[in-house]
């Protein structure tokens, strides 16, 4: 039925693996050990009825899944229409109803998605290290979260303490001409914080020669995927009182961070792993240093291709 489709795109680079036809897999990026650590986050959280938005979808992976799973809207998003094409294939093949925007640079995006309302749920995912400036990134996407929403941030990390961004001097980090910064895990948690939610679960896994491209020999560094949920000011229950001061006073927060949007947008009846927070009252939330030291919360490698980058064509999850 598909088939003129399919050769169309079959021979095209792909950045995730996916399933065109019974037994017909792209080549993607991603070797299948690797483990996709927000798709196995996601699949916890109750999307039915929600309105949802990814962040640097590629091929739509993630926006595919996040149809299957029940929302009500989907947003895909990307800096440049460069998957079009074959977004468009899949979303044909998986009967996938999901929009897509090019939004350019990841600074401003309350203003660029104004018109879009407010969300459920938020992918945030690979795109931290992707930026100039990671607190301005947050800043304009934090707006766009509903009240009580969920968001997943997901970025290379130092596994070390101390709130200290590491610079990829030289390529040290990671070759890839588009990564910049890597985050102690303590200075994700606080940043996570700073904008105004908590985090209440995570999964870690460490960079390893089983994907040589973000491998640094030598270096204690990983992958986190945090799911955060969104909170108000006096929920955050960190006792900071810098911080709330900042976002109450500093010129940064208040230009670049849209709390009027904030502020209004409806509360979110969305639920992670069925629990609604303890009848609703927002959770003191994890210790993302002291949570990747359990074993539990540390991904090596996957045995089922629905926790790697890999989509076919049975997967709702």
């Amino acid at each position: 039925m598909h088939d003129e489709l399919i050769a169309s795109v079959a021979n095209d680079w792909w950045y995730y693996n996916v399933e065109l036809a019974p037994g017909l897999i792209t080549k993607g990026t991603h070797m299948p050990r690797v483990p996709m650590m927000p798709r196995m986050l996601l699949r916890n959280a109750n999307l039915q009825g929600m309105d949802c938005l990814d962040i640097g979808s590629m091929e739509g992976l993630i926006p595919t899944l996040m149809t299957r799973q029940g929302a009500k809207r989907v947003l895909a998003t990307d800096a440049l229409p460069h998957c079009e094409k074959k977004m468009n294939a899949i979303k044909t093949i998986y009967g996938a109803n999901f929009d897509f925007r090019q939004i350019g640079l990841l600074y401003d995006l309350s203003v660029k998605l104004k018109d879009e309302g407010g969300f459920d749920f938020i992918n945030l995912s690979g795109v931290l290290y992707h930026v100039f400036s990671p607190m301005h990134v947050l800043a304009g996407i934090r707006p766009l979260l509903k009240k009580n929403g969920l968001m997943i941030v997901s970025t290379n990390v130092m596994r070390r303490e101390g709130h200290t961004l590491e610079y990829n001097h030289r390529g040290n980090l990671q070759r890839e001409t588009n990564t910049f910064w890597y985050h102690s895990v303590p200075m994700l948690e606080s940043l996570i914080r700073f904008f105004k939610m908590v985090p209440i679960d995570c999964y870690y896994c460490p960079h390893s020669d089983v994907n040589p491209a973000n491998f640094a020999p030598g270096v204690d560094s990983g992958y986190m995927s945090v799911m955060c949920r969104a909170v108000d000011d006096a929920d955050i229950q960190d006792g900071d009182a810098w911080a709330a001061g900042a976002r109450m006073a500093s010129w940064e927060f208040l230009s670049l961070c849209n709390g009027e949007m904030m502020n209004g947008q409806p509360r979110s009846s969305i639920s992670y792993r069925g629990d609604q927070d303890a009848g609703g009252k927002a959770p003191k939330g994890i210790d993302l240093f002291q949570t990747m030291a359990d074993e539990r919360h540390v991904v090596r490698a996957v045995d089922d291709s629905r926790n790697a980058h890999t989509l076919r064509l049975a997967d709702m999850y």
